[in-house]
């Protein structure tokens, strides 16, 4: 190998090679080939990961919040990499679980509004339970 640089804004690796035969110089290009991320559905269906629909669940979430679209992206990209991580098909139930833990980092409102159609509250009680456990989880400890 003579040279070695990234290409392709930092997607791909580009070499320069030398023949050690007949000293030719040639060109490769190395690509990181990601393994298909599958999640398994209640219904036991197993479809590919669909960032999308994360994301599309979160501008529902989001809607009339002082939040940039980058913010919705960045929650929905550390989503796809925590279960990447797992290194497993996934669960919907995970990548629900998974927006939750994201979304509580960032907008309270936005979590209890994603919570309640991932948890399919039924009335005002499960509303209230929910943030009562949103209170409890990021209230300071109070020095006593």
């Amino acid at each position: 190998m003579v040279d070695s640089r990234l290409a392709e804004d930092g997607i791909a690796i580009r070499r320069r090679r030398e023949c050690a035969a007949c000293h030719q110089r040639f060109t490769t290009f190395e690509r990181i080939e990601e393994v298909g991320l599958y999640v398994v559905k209640r219904s036991g269906d197993r479809e590919p990961f669909d960032r999308d629909k994360i994301v599309k669940g979160l501008r529902a979430a989001f809607k009339n919040r002082p939040v940039d679209e980058d913010v919705i992206v960045g929650v929905a990209t550390s989503v796809e990499e925590a279960m990447r991580l797992l290194g497993r098909d996934v669960t919907s139930e995970e990548v629900g679980l998974g927006t939750l833990e994201e979304l509580r980092k960032v907008d309270d409102v936005a979590y209890v509004r994603f919570a309640s159609v991932y948890k399919g509250f039924e009335g005002a009680d499960d509303f209230a339970r929910e943030i009562r456990m949103l209170v409890k989880t990021t209230a300071p400890k109070s020095k006593g």
